[in-house]
C-alpha cells in the first residue's frame, strides 16, 4: 500500500491537529522518520486487516501471501498494541466473508523486518508448510542495506550462534557468534563447541555499493533467531542500517553512523535512533504443496523507506526477472 494512504488510515479517527512542517532539513528528515515507524501502532485492527487485504502479493484455495509491513509484531506480548495474529480472523472475513475461519500463521518474521509472509487457511496446511521451512526447503532471500561494504563482495558465513547475556549498565540478552576456531599466539586453534551453540549458515552477495554502504542479498540456509543481523554486524563488521541491537556487542544504543553516511541520509547522529531497520524479507519460493504441482515463487517489493534510503545512500535497485536474478539499474526519482 503506497505511503500516503497509510497515513490516511493513521490519522482515521484522532482529532484533527495542525501538522506544522519544520523548516530545519534534518528535523523534517527525522519527522519522516518517525511517520514510517510508527504509522500502525495506532490503527484499528479492521482497519489493518482491510490494508493488508490491498497489499497482497497471491492468493489461493491453500494460502494467502501477504507484504508485512514495518514495525508490526507477529504475536502480542508486553507493550504490543497490534499484531499480525490479532488480525488474522479480521483479514480472512475480510477475504471470504463472515462465516471465514481464521487463517493461520505458516512462519514468522521479527517486528522490524518487512516483506514476504505466508499465511493458511487451513492448520493442516499451515504446519505443512511449517515443516517445509523446518526442513529447509524453502528458498528464503532478503535484502538488506549495510553500514560498510562486505568483503568479499560474496561468500558464505558458517558460524555457529549462541545466545548470551550481556553485562553493563544495562543487562540484556543477545545472539552472538560461537565460533568453532580461536587464533592462539599467532595458531588456529580449535574451540570445544558450545552445547547450547547452534549452527548458522547464511549466503550473501552485494548487489550495489557506495564507499561505505551496501545493498546486500542474503539466502540464510538455517533459520536461527536474528541470524542475518548477527552474521553481518559480528561477522562481517557490516551491520544492517538502522540495526540499534546488534550494531555493538556491549550496550543497547543507537546506531553510530559514519558522518558520511548521516549527510547523505540527511540526519545528524543524535537522530539516529529514528532510523528502522533496513532488512526486507524479498523472496520466498514454495515447493509444489496440494493442488498446486509447480513451486511458487513469491516476490515483494520494498517498503517506502527502503527505497527512500536506496536513493539518498547512492545504492541501485537491481531489476529481477522472473528466475530471480538480480540486474542493476539506477533508482529513477519518483
Amino acid at each position: 500500500m503506497q505511503h500516503n494512504a497509510w497515513v490516511r488510515f493513521l490519522e482515521k479517527g484522532t482529532r484533527p491537529t495542525q501538522r506544522k512542517v519544520p523548516t530545519n532539513p534534518v528535523q523534517r528528515r527525522v519527522q519522516e522518520l518517525v511517520r514510517f515507524t510508527q504509522q500502525l501502532q495506532r490503527v484499528h485492527p479492521n482497519v489493518l486487516a482491510k490494508a493488508l487485504s490491498r497489499g497482497i502479493l497471491h492468493q489461493d484455495k491453500d494460502i494467502v501471501v501477504i507484504n508485512k509491513p514495518y514495525g508490526l509484531p507477529v504475536h502480542g506480548g508486553p507493550g504490543v498494541r497490534l499484531c499480525i495474529s490479532e488480525v488474522l480472523p479480521i483479514l480472512a472475513k475480510v477475504l471470504h466473508g463472515h462465516k471465514a475461519e481464521p487463517l493461520h500463521l505458516c512462519h514468522r518474521l521479527d517486528k522490524e523486518t518487512t516483506g514476504v509472509m505466508v499465511l493458511a487457511w487451513e492448520k493442516e496446511v499451515a504446519h505443512q508448510i511449517q515443516e517445509l521451512f523446518r526442513t529447509r526447503q524453502v528458498a528464503k532471500k532478503y535484502w538488506a542495506v549495510t553500514v560498510r561494504v562486505p568483503v568479499p563482495s560474496a561468500g558464505v558465513v558458517d558460524i555457529p550462534i549462541i545466545e548470551k547475556e550481556v553485562q553493563g549498565q544495562q543487562q540484556h540478552h543477545k545472539m552472538t557468534l560461537s565460533p568453532s576456531y580461536r587464533m592462539d599466539r599467532g595458531k588456529v586453534v580449535r574451540v570445544r563447541a558450545s552445547q547450547n551453540a547452534r549452527v548458522a549458515v547464511t549466503q550473501y552477495q552485494v548487489l550495489s555499493s557506495t564507499v561505505s554502504s551496501a545493498l546486500v542479498e542474503l539466502q540464510p540456509v538455517t533459520g536461527i533467531k536474528h541470524q542475518l543481523r548477527v552474521h553481518l554486524s559480528f561477522g562481517l563488521d557490516c551491520p544492517v542500517l538502522g540495526d540499534h541491537k546488534y550494531s555493538a556487542w556491549n550496550k543497547l544504543a543507537p546506531q553510530k553512523l559514519p558522518a558520511g553516511t548521516l549527510k547523505r541520509l540527511g540526519l545528524e547522529q543524535s537522530k539516529a535512533r529514528y532510523i528502522p531497520l533496513h532488512l526486507h524479507a524479498r523472496q520466498l519460493t514454495l515447493p509444489p504443496l496440494g493442488f498446486r504441482k509447480e513451486e511458487l515463487q513469491l516476490v515483494c517489493r520494498l517498503p517506502h523507506f527502503f527505497v527512500h534510503s536506496l536513493r539518498r545512500l547512492g545504492l541501485e535497485m537491481p531489476d529481477q526477472d522472473e528466475n530471480g536474478h538480480n540486474e542493476t539499474r539506477p533508482l529513477e526519482a519518483q
